[in-house]
């Protein structure tokens, strides 16, 4: 049955509300024949913040990413979310055109009654948290099938999985533009299509055949020409392959027309540190030193500060030792990172342990923050050290 006039202003006088302070037009909720719960499945009910709301708006699409074993995340163009179920006492109602206040003002100028039809409801909606993304697998599956040369046999057998950008975005949960800086931050590259990481000892012969052309040629490292380069070098690797160790360890520009790269000393050293450390559990650190600093080019200066995230040293053990610990090999859960961390090193100092959580920092989260959450802090020899708040087996 519809409601009369008489029916509302009968309503509104035993609820003592005044029509006068009220808008004339009156809207009459209703089910309809086909009323259903958003719990059978037809459809759910999202939150979204204003930012995200104007791009859905815009046209813009959002994925819903994750496997079966995996906790579905939400990822616009630029940005990851976590999708939480939340709980409400209050029942939802889903009213196609329904009119609100302001609508009602601008079209319904007279007294009438609306008869609007419930369509569906609901006691929860999705709520959206922002999340780090979840870019380990997008390692994990590159390095199961390294890049080793065009040579390689590897290159000549099918039956090794490889990953083009589409492929990577239906597995990977996170932002298309997540990903790609991640692609970029593996210093990955395309091969015909498909996504690559380099093997590290490739990567480093491409490497040492640049390095020893820039001795060859006395050029500085500040300004080493890319044609030339590719000249030279091509019989012996391929030209894509030179140009793309060139952008991993440079800066490219451009002068008078000519294109240029500055190299990296840092990150020559840091490679040149991890080739040196990978093949050895520890290392003295005074004669691992000496050994670095004579095998990176020369001009080129050495410092423990270039390993930040790359190895660790143990200034407790005599003589003082440096090991391989690679922040990239962690796990990417908080408390698993925590854990792994204090099983390896009971006590650390904030400087050690800093450049290991420093990329589970959220938007506005410090590392102090993490700690506190995570450790415990005490004094040692004058030195703040953090331990763990949980027994570690």
């Amino acid at each position: 049955m519809r409601r009369t006039r008489d029916e509302v202003d009968a309503t509104l006088q035993i609820a003592k509300l005044n029509p006068a302070e009220l808008l004339p037009a009156v809207q009459c909720l209703g089910f309809s024949p086909g009323a259903s719960a958003a719990a059978g499945g037809d459809f759910c009910l999202l939150e979204l913040e204003p930012a995200l709301c104007q791009q859905l708006e815009a046209g813009c699409s959002m994925v819903i990413r994750g496997d079966k074993d995996e906790q579905a995340v939400l990822c616009s163009k630029d940005k990851t979310y976590d999708l939480k179920i939340a709980d409400t006492s209050n029942m939802l109602l889903l009213i196609p055109g329904c009119k609100i206040p302001g609508q009602l003002k601008m079209e319904e100028t007279h007294c009438n009654i609306i008869h609007t039809e419930i369509f569906g409801f609901s006691n929860n909606y999705w709520e959206l948290r922002r999340c780090r993304p979840k870019l380990k697998k997008l390692k994990r599956l590159l390095m199961a099938n390294t890049y080793e040369g065009p040579d390689s046999q590897k290159e000549k057998d099918s039956n090794y999985s490889k990953y083009t950008t589409e492929d990577l975005l239906d597995q990977i949960q996170a932002s298309e533009e997540e990903i790609m800086a991640q692609l970029q931050v593996l210093n990955a590259c395309e091969i015909e299509g498909y996504w690559r990481i380099l093997e590290f000892d490739y990567e480093m012969k491409l490497l040492n055949h640049v390095t020893q052309l820039v001795d060859s040629e006395s050029w500085s490292f500040t300004k080493v020409p890319l044609n030339i380069c590719l000249q030279e070098l091509g019989p012996l690797e391929p030209e894509e392959m030179i140009e793309h160790c060139l952008k991993c360890y440079g800066r490219r520009y451009t002068e008078e027309g000519e294109v240029y790269f500055e190299l990296s000393a840092d990150k020559i050293c840091r490679a040149t540190a991890q080739m040196l450390l990978q093949n050895a559990v520890k290392f003295n650190l005074a004669e691992f030193q000496e050994v670095w600093q004579q095998s990176v080019p020369e001009g080129m200066i050495t410092r423990l500060e270039q390993l930040k995230g790359l190895a660790l040293v143990d200034r407790q053990s005599r003589p003082e030792i440096i090991f391989l610990l690679k922040v990239d090999d962690l796990p990417e859960d908080n408390q698993e990172r925590f854990n792994s961390l204090f099983s390896l090193r009971e006590k650390w100092t904030e400087e050690d342990i800093a450049p290991y959580i420093q990329d589970l920092c959220g938007e506005k989260q410090t590392i102090c923050a993490l700690l506190t959450k995570y450790a415990r802090s005490s004094m040692q020899n004058g030195v703040k050290v953090y331990n763990s708040r949980r027994p570690i087996s």
